[in-house]
């Protein structure tokens, strides 16, 4: 399978798109707001380097510590959205998460099944193309879960969510 850089940087720009209206959730803790900053500077050009998936970590901790489970949820988005960076050319459907990750935390911290429609409506033609080069989202991962595999047949299909 081939993915360029440039739609990998597609891919998560449209990550941190769909998370970022849940960054108000987290609260005082800084590692989700510089997981999507720094995931918004590498889709705008940055390197994909190291720092990038120490603070995709570091917001996955902040998910964990976090005490209520909006701010869990907008974290974990974060993260994802900062994970999405590392997306990988292999035909699996755990990839999947890599691009719709965020959206579904991001719908489960703002408790608004709208927002995942509105994650649909956000995704640009070239993520809708790189996500159809891989198998449909996996069973499993609880509500988040079944958010993601809504989002990803409504985006291969071209249907509301």
């Amino acid at each position: 399978m081939q993915l360029s850089l440039d739609e990998i940087r597609a891919v998560t720009a449209y990550a941190v798109a769909c998370a970022e209206p849940a960054l108000a959730l987290v609260g005082d803790d800084p590692r989700p707001r510089a997981a999507i900053d720094t995931a918004r500077a590498f889709a705008a050009g940055a390197g994909r380097t190291k720092a990038l998936r120490d603070v995709a970590w570091a917001a996955h901790r902040a998910a964990r510590e976090a005490s209520d489970a909006s701010a869990r949820e907008a974290a974990r988005a974060a993260g994802h959205a900062a994970g999405a960076a590392f997306l990988h050319p292999l035909a699996t459907a755990t990839q999947v998460g890599h691009i719709l990750g965020a959206a579904a935390s991001a719908t489960l911290a703002l408790g608004d099944d709208g927002h995942l429609e509105r994650c649909r409506d956000l995704a640009p033609p070239v993520v809708v193309d790189v996500l159809r080069r891989y198998p449909p989202a996996p069973p499993g991962y609880g509500r988040a879960g079944e958010l993601m595999r809504a989002l990803d047949a409504a985006l291969r299909s071209g249907t509301p969510t």
